[in-house]
């Protein structure tokens, strides 16, 4: 069995863009979902599907472009004047953070060779004259004094910087509304492909881990060997550790940042926000009916993952026994 948790917003209007919601991690990392139309994705090399285009110009421009793209961040392409001002904010703070690093790399190297320069005097006093060690020692001394202010300056010039992301993190987040989220949980069988059950749960981003098992549990087939899962918080705390040895399974978490391995689930929850896009909801129970309908649907409909093609998940599962 494969299970996975995704998060659906409590409210949702037609046509809209359902964003992707990672909560592996142990809290919610929400794709941006850009407003209005999208603009067509473009690279440098769309320029040659232009056959009307002289080659020369259209190279000129792939090179241009191309460049462009693989430039630092702090040079990249100009802020348009319909940026959100704090993203030009953001972008103005790194450029300048920029700068600052490249000037402490240089004082770093000035101040290498000048401790380099005094330890090779040190080495050599033997040899010098008491009258040059004691002129070497007097520059050394302010080199040294200056240096030290220098790391008292960065550290203020540190505390500043860090304050000013703090104050710009917080605008940002006042400004960016606050969404709330129903956690559904994806239960799908490995062999027929059926979908187990879609359990949801109010509690959103806020889930416990004995919530989740609490909706698993009614939903579980009496002979699974095995449940396949991520490594999110939720399936590696220790009640769920429990779970699986009372009720008498193996659990199998996935490999870190391999989400491939848990496929049958992903997938599935792919195509259920792809089957919610078009409808409406603005509330738990609103949203309830639609996650029913859509586990009917998708069980009776053919399903080409399975080795019988054109038959649906049930179909197979009634063979299956059969065989």
């Amino acid at each position: 069995m494969n299970v996975d948790l995704c998060y659906i917003p409590v409210a949702h209007s037609a046509e809209s863009k359902l964003p992707a919601v990672s909560g592996s991690s142990g809290h919610l990392v929400v794709e941006h979902v850009a407003e209005g139309p999208t603009e067509s994705p473009t690279w440098p090399g769309k320029v040659f599907a232009d056959e009307t285009r002289e080659y020369g110009s259209a190279m000129e421009q792939y090179v241009a472009e191309t460049c462009e793209r693989l430039l630092p961040r702090h040079e990249s392409r100009a802020i348009t004047v319909e940026a959100p001002r704090l993203w030009r904010r953001r972008q103005a703070i790194q450029a300048e953070r920029y700068q600052v690093r490249e000037r402490r790399k240089q004082e770093d190297l000035a101040w290498k060779a000048a401790k380099d320069q005094w330890r090779q005097t040190r080495e050599n006093q033997p040899a010098l004259q008491k009258a040059a060690f004691a002129a070497a020692q007097a520059a050394w001394y302010p080199q040294r004094q200056e240096h030290q202010a220098l790391m008292q300056q960065r550290t203020a010039e540190n505390q500043a910087w860090h304050a000013s992301i703090a104050r710009l993190q917080q605008q940002e987040s006042a400004e960016v509304p606050q969404r709330e989220w129903i956690a559904v949980l994806i239960i799908s069988d490995n062999c027929t492909r059926q979908c187990l059950g879609l359990p949801a749960f109010t509690s959103g981003a806020h889930l416990t881990s004995q919530e989740m098992i609490d909706g698993l549990r009614e939903h579980l087939p009496p002979d699974m060997a095995y449940l396949i899962s991520d490594q999110g918080t939720h399936f590696r705390a220790k009640v769920f550790a429990d779970f699986a040895a009372e009720t008498g399974f193996v659990h199998v978490p996935v490999y870190r940042h391999r989400p491939e391995t848990n496929g049958i689930a992903e997938r599935l929850v792919r195509t259920l926000k792809d089957w919610l896009r078009p409808a409406t909801w603005d509330s738990y129970e609103a949203l309830v009916p639609f996650l029913a309908a859509f586990q009917d649907e998708y069980n009776d409909r053919p399903h080409q993952g399975l080795p019988t093609p054109g038959l649906s998940p049930n179909e197979f599962a009634n063979r299956a026994w059969v065989m």
